[in-house]
């Protein structure tokens, strides 16, 4: 799976310099007074051919990211040869993670793409912001699905 950098959004102005210098891979240990809401989006795309349009969309919409109200940080992921995408999201509260899935650049990715794949997420609250826990977290999720283990070959489970 690879991942982009960290993307800082205006909320996350609480954790100083250190969310846009530093990448969690790299030990950010950036922690966000208050409670959070976290969003990890899951696409698995039909067909290969989708996915640069998925993708170039997904930047398109990233380009809004420093202005959105509520917006803590975010990673984008991809699994090329998985055809597999999505995001790790933060937020303030659960209103502002509904204000972005309600942004018309959003609402038209996924008009787009809906019927060309399969979506999942999970929303998660946390305390405060850790950012190695919720990245910890968010790639247990993702690697918990059946389609990934078997993309690595690894069998499914049953049951």
């Amino acid at each position: 799976m690879l991942t982009s950098r960290w993307h800082q959004g205006p909320a996350g102005d609480s954790l100083g310099g250190r969310a846009a210098a530093n990448d969690v891979g790299s030990g950010m240990h950036g922690r966000r007074n208050g409670p959070v809401i976290v969003s990890v989006t899951d696409f698995t795309g039909d067909a290969y051919r989708d996915m640069p349009g998925i993708a170039r969309r997904g930047f398109v919409l990233r380009r809004r990211w420093p202005h959105l109200d509520g917006a803590v940080g975010m990673w984008l992921w991809v699994a090329p040869l998985a055809r597999r995408c999505g995001a790790v999201s933060v937020w303030t509260g659960r209103r502002a993670l509904v204000d972005f899935v309600r942004l018309p650049e959003h609402v038209a990715i996924m008009d787009r793409y809906r019927e060309r794949g399969t979506t999942r997420s999970v929303i998660r609250e946390y305390e405060s912001f850790d950012a190695a826990r919720i990245r910890q977290d968010a790639e247990a999720w993702l690697m918990s699905d059946d389609r990934h283990r078997a993309a690595r070959g690894a069998p499914r489970r049953r049951g």
